[in-house]
């Protein structure tokens, strides 16, 4: 008779540490491993590859630290973040001295024969960091604001001359999201993006550059205490940041320029550059409604998109699975994002909200540019689809994302009555 109680008293010691988690957020992250690691395989099913269980032994590694992680106090981060960010960035600028290439690329560091690529790890770093100095730094001052940029920007250099592209704009979403979830205008906010929408449109459409450039002058004369300073100042950096333009495009690879135009028209090198974003399409079209089946696709057993399982896995779910499995995917992804919204808006401090919104921010961007670029709505910048796609280092520095979130919401405080 007192077996069943007895049994039901050693669960509960044993699931106190992790009490108080948000098991939903973590069923939903191992879920969309669980089906990565599946579409993984399809994609590699005829060539005799396994690294279907490769993202199955990192997601479980991930699952563990993320556990780990959730029943120690993210307070204790605070008295380590500038370590935190020294470390990051020591890391990013041995990888430019003995790191090493691949696709023209240099972003891995090999110790011991493991390949640690340290720039996917530096998100999670920039989080903290961030978080760490919005705890305390006022933003309703410019020179606030400027230093939480001048703190990501020197990463962010980093990364973008490794070069990797799609990180480096990562690091700008989680930048702005953070910002944003801090109170800063969001007048400010929009101009601090708006010398890169202004450059694109100098070279794109001449007349949209000039509505652009009088629009954010009249952003700058609503969102600052002086408003000829303001107007004056935007109108200055968007006619600065058009016409310097070409020297920032000059600067990039010849294969980074080629991801970021011919998502506009990929008939221009059907053979070449936009042979990716063609055959990623036809695959998310041939599936329809319910979907070829799973292994079943054409276009993804065949092997016509090259390194499908990793930028491009999003279309042999649609292939494979129909459009009702990419909108479970996108629901899932939505409820997952929820969680971290509603986790950020219940934490007991300041620093423990921003984890949160730093974390939705890096894995938001990540989905949406991802599957944008899977059927042509954004350029292919070789941004991981969060859980889903066959990138390690990104799946562990997701994972331990959510690990500080349940940590979060672990160590929250409730009302008992």
């Amino acid at each position: 008779m007192l077996q069943k109680p007895l049994i039901g008293i050693r669960w509960k010691s044993l699931l106190a540490p992790w009490q108080e988690i948000d098991w939903l957020l973590l069923a939903l992250s191992v879920s969309l491993t669980c089906l990565g690691g599946l579409m993984i395989r399809s994609t590699e099913l005829n060539e005799g590859l396994t690294d279907w269980w490769s993202h199955w032994a990192v997601g479980g590694v991930g699952l563990v630290l993320a556990l780990l992680i959730a029943r120690s106090r993210y307070e204790l981060l605070l008295q380590w973040h500038w370590i935190i960010y020294g470390i990051t960035n020591f890391c990013l600028v041995a990888v430019m001295f003995i790191g090493t290439t691949a696709n023209g690329a240099q972003r891995w560091i090999s110790i011991a024969g493991f390949q640690i690529q340290p720039s996917e790890l530096a998100k999670i770093g920039i989080i903290i960091t961030l978080a760490a100095i919005l705890h305390t730094q006022p933003t309703s001052t410019l020179s606030g604001v400027f230093r939480v940029l001048a703190v990501a920007a020197i990463p962010w250099i980093f990364v973008f001359l490794e070069p990797n592209l799609g990180t480096s704009l990562v690091f700008g979403a989680i930048t702005m999201g953070m910002l944003y979830w801090a109170n800063v205008n969001p007048g400010w906010l929009l101009l601090l993006a708006s010398p890169i929408i202004s450059a694109i449109l100098f070279s794109v459409f001449l007349p949209a550059w000039f509505i652009w450039v009088g629009g954010m002058a009249v952003v700058g004369w609503r969102s600052f205490p002086y408003p000829w300073s303001g107007a004056l100042g935007a109108l200055a950096l968007n006619l600065v940041s058009g016409t310097l333009g070409n020297f920032f495009w000059n600067l990039l690879k010849d294969y980074q320029k080629d991801r970021l135009t011919l998502f506009l028209d990929p008939d221009k090198d059907p053979l070449g550059g936009g042979y990716h974003l063609i055959q990623s399409r036809i695959a998310i079209g041939a599936g329809q409604m319910w979907g070829s089946g799973l292994y079943q696709g054409s276009q993804t057993q065949l092997s016509f998109i090259p390194e499908q399982h990793t930028d491009f896995i999003f279309s042999a779910i649609g292939e494979e699975l129909g459009f009702v499995g990419c909108l479970c995917v996108l629901f899932t992804f939505w409820l997952l994002c929820l969680r971290l919204v509603i986790i950020a808006q219940n934490a007991k401090d300041n620093f423990g909200s921003l984890l949160a919104i730093g974390v939705l921010s890096m894995i938001v961007f990540q989905a949406v540019i991802n599957i944008g670029m899977n059927i042509g709505l954004a350029p292919i910048t070789g941004i991981p689809l969060p859980f889903l796609s066959y990138a390690r280092w990104s799946l562990l520095s997701n994972f331990i994302g959510i690990g500080l979130v349940e940590s979060v919401a672990n160590y929250r405080h409730r009302l008992r009555f």
